[in-house]
């Protein structure tokens, strides 16, 4: 339930006066505008009913108008706008002031143009938002006026027109002043409910914002539990695979170890074969000699899901890891794939080095995969390499203009074992070798994509503190 709007409150106090203000500036500015024009058409009664005064009565009536307008002009400056409650009574009052001198150089009690001030009291009312103090001030400035403007004039004959003159101005100012003040009890209460209606609209505005932002941090808290459990996922997946790799790798190790020594002793024993026999024969040992560096090189990456974060972190020039990483695979890109590098100077995250460069050469020989699938139709082959610091992370991004990765597929490239490429072409390694690194480092790996546009890995490491 709403609270109650307290209205001794200085911000209701306040709101009140500056509504008072620009509400009673405009309605004088209406009785001003009126009593411009509406004194000088009254020439047209004068001419009927005071022949001879006429031009007199127009310049009296002229000059009210003049002064009006002198009054009309104050409201629309700062100094109307401070006095605006005073500068409001001289509206009413100059038509009545003029109308009791016209008054009184006729007829005075007798004349009839004591109608015009009842007019005046009533039309202003109407117009003007007086108060019960201001009300009153008006309509005793008004008889005070009218009794100057009949004192000269009021004989014994006379006294009863002017009593009965001062009872209908009596009775139109009791109506002026209740009135009013009945009218203002409403704009009051008028006003205090439009005020309670604004607050309450800006309390709902306030409380919405206020909605706005807890959804917002709820759902950037969804967004890293989300992340967070999709890291607790992945590592599950790497400590299951660091207890199974120790058990392969110490039942390949062994059966490795005989073949290695096996293919030493035919190596030596090659010069007992027949010589049209020897040719053929260190081709196959060759062979098995391939074969058995594979396996080993298989090990060797399965080993690195056994031994994780042995190795101390340190501050690693970025230009110099892609350096060594291209350098590896010169023959691959060299006139056949621009490279773009955007990395600032002295740009460092804080890593195992070689771990580093295993890294970018993995995701370099990825690029370079795929940008092989993609037919280029005016479009350059190209690797982008950008680095930059970021709330509190060194951030490095490798991305290609190439195939990009499937949707279904996007989720499951940091899985052991995965793979797109053909039987023999990888093992579904080597992505999951550089999570597991960039993990040691205390960092993270994301990957963004758009099918047939392009591929963009972001590696975040911490900064040194």
């Amino acid at each position: 339930m709403p609270e109650a709007i307290n209205t001794t409150s200085p911000e209701f106090q306040e709101a009140f006066e500056a509504n008072e203000r620009q509400d009673r500036i405009n309605t004088v500015k209406v009785g001003s505008a009126l009593v411009f024009f509406l004194m000088p058409v009254g020439t047209l009664l004068d001419y009927f009913v005071y022949e001879k005064k006429v031009l007199f009565f127009l310049f009296l009536r002229l000059l009210c108008s003049g002064l009006v307008a002198i009054f009309w002009y104050l409201h629309t400056t700062p100094f109307g706008r401070r006095h605006y409650r005073y500068l409001g009574l001289a509206i009413p009052l100059l038509p009545a002031f003029f109308i009791s001198v016209m008054i009184g150089v006729t007829n005075g009690p007798d004349s009839p143009y004591y109608a015009g001030l009842n007019l005046i009291l009533l039309a202003a009312s109407v117009v003007v938002h007086w108060n019960v103090r201001e009300s009153l001030l008006s309509v005793a400035g008004v008889m005070v006026m009218y009794f100057a403007a009949c004192y000269r004039q009021t004989t014994s004959q006379h006294l009863s027109d002017l009593v009965n003159n001062y009872y209908f101005l009596v009775l139109t100012g009791i109506i002026v002043v209740t009135g009013n003040h009945i009218f203002n009890r409403l704009r009051y209460r008028e006003f205090t409910l439009r005020f309670e209606l604004d607050q309450n609209r800006r309390k709902l505005e306030e409380n919405n914002q206020k909605l706005d932002h807890q959804n917002k941090e709820l759902a950037d808290t969804l967004q890293k539990l989300t992340e967070a459990e999709s890291q607790l996922v992945q590592q599950e997946k790497m400590a299951s695979l660091g207890v199974m790799s120790a058990g392969i790798i110490h039942e390949i190790n062994n059966p490795l170890n005989f073949t290695t020594t096996g293919l030493y002793t035919l190596r030596k024993k090659s010069k007992y074969v027949a010589a049209e026999q020897k040719a053929e024969f260190e081709d196959i040992v060759k062979d098995i000699e391939d074969g058995v560096s594979r396996v080993k090189n298989i090990v060797s990456d399965l080993r690195m899901f056994t031994h994780p974060g042995s190795d101390d972190l340190d501050e690693v020039d970025v230009s110099e890891a892609v350096t060594s990483a291209l350098r590896f695979l010169s023959n691959e890109w060299k006139d056949k794939v621009h490279i773009e590098q955007n990395l600032p100077e002295h740009h460092t995250v804080l890593a195992d080095k070689n771990k580093l460069i295993h890294v970018l050469t993995n995701l370099f020989q990825n690029s370079l995969d795929a940008l092989r699938e993609k037919s280029f139709n005016g479009e350059r082959p190209t690797i982008w390499i950008e680095g930059r610091v970021e709330n509190g992370a060194s951030i490095v991004t490798v991305r290609d203009n190439g195939p990009g990765i499937k949707s279904e597929n996007v989720g499951k490239i940091f899985d052991p074992f995965f793979t797109t490429k053909d039987v023999g072409d990888g093992m579904g390694l080597g992505l999951s070798i550089c999570y597991r690194i960039v993990q040691e480092s205390n960092g993270k790996i994301s990957v963004r994509t758009e099918p047939g546009k392009f591929c963009e890995f972001t590696l975040e490491f911490p900064v040194k503190g």
